[in-house]
């Protein structure tokens, strides 16, 4: 069997196509997959080490963008599409399946047109503009939490998000939490987030003046600010682990007992299979604001705090991180709901969908 998952850009993107991709090698006997993602670094240092074959397209979204770009975009488009129509030709899938992102169009059209079952796969409670668009050529459409825009019901299914194999081994595993001392850890996505940072920053200065080096901290901080907040830290006497981007999220979930983050799908969707309790700060120019509506869903569930990014300061995160460390109870509480709200069962749900729509096409598939 052949697979192509398609999507890129960021982790967000990428995590739960790595999830899919790998399931299905699992499941099906031989099972090749081609990954078309973008052409960034991240892309490529992300999809290193896993055994697909990958490839990119040069292509433009249109959302967001001034007008000179979105008509060099659509100008661009078909040749996007007779780029992805050649992979597909040299390939031959029998599945095409898109993870979200505008190289995800061209790659899907032209699988579409070339006859193949085309599935996507909407991570937010608010769609991106490529999914609904290619919502009404693909056979299925997959969805990660309740969903505001009207996708149709014959074809749409709730299965969760995919969260990356050995996330799912380590939140069956026994933790690795320090006792003693509560672990904070900060996300701010695949790339950062500068203002989390800060926040985080003015934040735990004032934590340790009130309560001294009792937290351990954990700052994934992306490349820009690297050094800055590693040079804050030393300054300021603050013992933290910080690193731009950490490889290991399985092995960091372990030893964390509450997060701070970004409400991106994905990250979400790991918290919630490990049972990690948040306090979210949702990017504020996120497209649609799905973010926003991302981190609603979850703490309406308890399962985390909301806190909006133009109310907050360093003092108020210092405020809600002192009051959990204070209230065992209450983290315990947020962290409970959080695992009742994770789908540890969504790759296997996804590729169920999947298998069925290759016998349909293609007849039996060797599993």
């Amino acid at each position: 069997m052949r697979l192509i998952v398609t999507g890129g850009g960021t982790g967000g993107h990428l995590f739960p196509g790595i999830a899919l991709a790998t399931g299905m090698q699992k499941r099906v006997k031989q099972c090749r997959v081609l990954f078309i993602g973008t052409p960034r670094q991240l892309d490529k240092d992300t999809l290193g080490g896993y055994d697909f074959e990958l490839d990119s397209i040069e292509c433009m979204g249109l959302k967001g963008m001034g007008l000179r770009n979105r008509l060099k975009s659509v100008i661009q488009l078909p040749f996007a599409i007779l780029e992805a129509r050649k992979k597909l030709i040299r390939f031959d899938p029998d599945i095409v399946f898109g993870v979200g992102g505008y190289v995800t169009g061209p790659v899907l059209l032209a699988a579409r047109l070339a006859g193949k079952p085309v599935c996507i796969h909407e991570q937010n409670s608010v769609p991106g503009l490529a999914n609904k668009i290619l919502s009404k050529i693909a056979h299925r459409i997959f969805i990660s939490i309740p969903c505001s825009y009207p996708f149709p019901k014959n074809k749409t299914v709730m299965t969760g998000n995919p969260v990356r194999s050995e996330i799912i081994e380590a939140s069956s595993c026994e933790t690795e939490k320090n006792s003693s001392r509560m672990t904070v850890l900060v996300l701010g996505g695949s790339q950062g987030a500068h203002r989390v940072n800060e926040l985080v920053l003015d934040a735990f200065e004032l934590i340790t003046e009130r309560i001294g080096d009792r937290l351990n901290l954990i700052h994934q901080t992306g490349k820009k600010d690297l050094n800055e907040v590693k040079s804050r830290y030393r300054k300021s006497g603050i013992s933290a682990d910080a690193s731009d981007f950490y490889r290991d999220m399985a092995g960091i979930y372990r030893q964390v007992d509450l997060v701070i983050s970004r409400s991106g799908a994905t990250t979400l969707a790991e918290l919630s299979v490990m049972g990690l309790p948040v306090l979210l700060i949702p990017y504020p120019y996120a497209a649609d604001n799905h973010q926003q509506t991302n981190a609603l869903y979850y703490e309406k569930g308890g399962a985390a705090k909301m806190l909006l990014e133009s109310e907050l300061t360093g003092e108020k995160l210092a405020e809600e991180v002192l009051s959990l460390y204070h209230n065992p109870e209450a983290l315990r509480s947020m962290s409970d709901n959080m695992k009742k709200m994770g789908r540890p069962d969504a790759t296997a749900r996804i590729i169920d969908e999947c298998l069925v729509l290759v016998q349909k096409a293609n007849g039996p598939v060797p599993v």
